[in-house]
């Protein structure tokens, strides 16, 4: 029985997105020729139903048994890869000649066919080798399996996944081999990765949102080595929510430790490359840090994370204590509003200051960048009360991070942290409870928020 294979390399799937547009994605996909199309998924899945009946799909099937037969190296899946790749490959060809094969060129004279050549390809399913149709002229670029591609559209996307979850080369290595049956080399698994390199700059000056209305600013200690010793370095971090809810990582920056004067450069990027303003920004207790963010944005309302101050109370409460004094701090920052809370806090003097003092005055050396938060009701409070979404983005980042000992250099600790970061971001992209936290929002900032 045959099937219909679509005339037009429009058909084809794996072209990118908008026709004319050439795009750098993380995962090292090659640029296409302008003019190609891809048609949406579910329109191609329908027709791969509507070509591929299950008739069709018993006679391919008739005698493979075992998983062998079908997706090993040799197998069904490699055969019909073959296949599709090369009648693709002769479609495109067709296109680029003007006449179908078996004619001649219009007029006798022109361009012709003139053989192929014979190419490896490294493929979900193995090796699959393929013959590469040929012009004379050497005019013919293929679009589907390009000049000097070895791999085919997605390959290069799993070594990416495999490294942006801590794989070292040599496991990546010991993996595609286990899984698919091919060996990659280290070198080839390095260069795939530095590919990334030049989306990861791309992303960390792309233009930014003119309004933010939460921004949390963390950072991350990693070991990076210099010369012949190994170096501890600050990357910092800034998360932000924007107007519709989604949280973005807007860049990040290596210094060799946190501190208040460098955040400062950082915010100072931030509004050269587009932001007008924030709202709010979530911080933790570093010393300093209030007054950088108030030096390049005056009218952000800074909030300390409330989190981080109790972990910086307790440090001081013996364990026989440790109970009762959470319980304590509780109505301090769970009060109704700001008077309410200092009177909680008054209280909690009055039990403990003499014999912890140093808890309560922490939170009145703090306590114009604790109160903002009181203003709002409880359900926005969560919202911004801690800095805890980009804690939980720091904890997906460790996960990547933790099987290196140290990195080779400043841009290998970039490129795997960027990749992380693509990785764990559809894992905390949304806020919950955001829509009665902007409404919230524009009645505190107004004309400050956009509509």
């Amino acid at each position: 029985m045959s099937t219909t294979i679509p005339s037009r390399l429009d058909e084809m799937p794996g072209q990118p997105d908008g026709a004319g547009v050439e795009r750098s994605e993380p995962a090292g996909r090659a640029k296409r020729r302008a003019g190609a199309a891809r048609r949406p998924r579910a329109e191609l899945a329908e027709q791969v139903k509507t070509l591929l009946p299950d008739g069709v799909i018993d006679e391919l099937l008739a005698g493979a048994r075992s998983e062998e037969e079908i997706t090993g190296p040799d197998g069904l899946l490699g055969q019909l890869t073959k296949r599709l790749v090369e009648r693709a490959m002769e479609v495109e060809l067709t296109d680029h000649l003007g006449y179908a094969p078996h004619q001649g060129p219009p007029g006798g004279t022109g361009n012709t066919r003139n053989g192929s050549t014979p190419k490896t390809l490294i493929t979900e399913h193995g090796e699959v080798r393929i013959d590469t149709p040929r012009d004379r002229s050497g005019s013919f670029e293929p679009q589907i399996v390009q000049r000097r591609q070895r791999r085919f559209e997605g390959f290069d996307a799993k070594i990416l996944a495999l490294y942006s979850r801590g794989l070292s080369t040599r496991d990546i290595e010991a993996h595609l081999a286990d899984i698919y049956g091919v060996k990659i080399g280290r070198d080839l698994i390095s260069r795939v990765t530095d590919a990334v390199m030049d989306d990861a700059r791309a992303w960390q000056t792309r233009p930014l949102d003119d309004v933010y209305p939460v921004v949390f600013l963390d950072a991350l200690v990693l070991k990076i080595r210099d010369g012949g010793s190994v170096q501890r370095r600050a990357c910092y971090l800034a998360l932000a929510i924007g107007i519709d809810g989604e949280r973005d990582v807007l860049g990040m920056w290596f210094q060799a430790n946190e501190g208040a004067k460098f955040w400062m450069q950082v915010l100072t990027d931030l509004k050269q490359r587009g932001v007008q303003d924030i709202l709010i920004c979530c911080v933790d207790g570093l010393k300093g840090f209030p007054e950088a963010i108030e030096a390049v944005f005056p009218a952000t309302t800074v909030q300390t994370c409330i989190v981080h101050l109790i972990r910086h109370s307790l440090k001081y409460v013996p364990r026989r204590q440790y109970d009762a004094v959470v319980k304590d701090l509780k109505p301090i920052y769970t009060a109704i509003d700001a008077d309410a809370a200092l009177v909680a806090l008054e209280a909690f003097d009055e039990r403990w200051g003499k014999q912890l003092p140093v808890i309560g005055q922490a939170w009145r050396d703090a306590w114009e960048y604790v109160i903002p938060f009181l203003a709002y009701e409880p359900e926005v409070r969560r919202v911004i009360y801690t800095t805890n979404a980009i804690e939980a983005l720091n904890r997906q980042l460790r996960k990547a991070i933790k099987t290196k000992g140290s990195f080779p250099s400043e841009d290998a600790a970039r490129k795997l942290i960027y990749l992380a970061i693509l990785n764990a971001g559809p894992q905390w992209t949304r806020t919950r409870g955001w829509t009665k936290a902007l409404l919230a929002f524009k009645i505190q900032f107004g004309d400050r928020l956009p509509d």
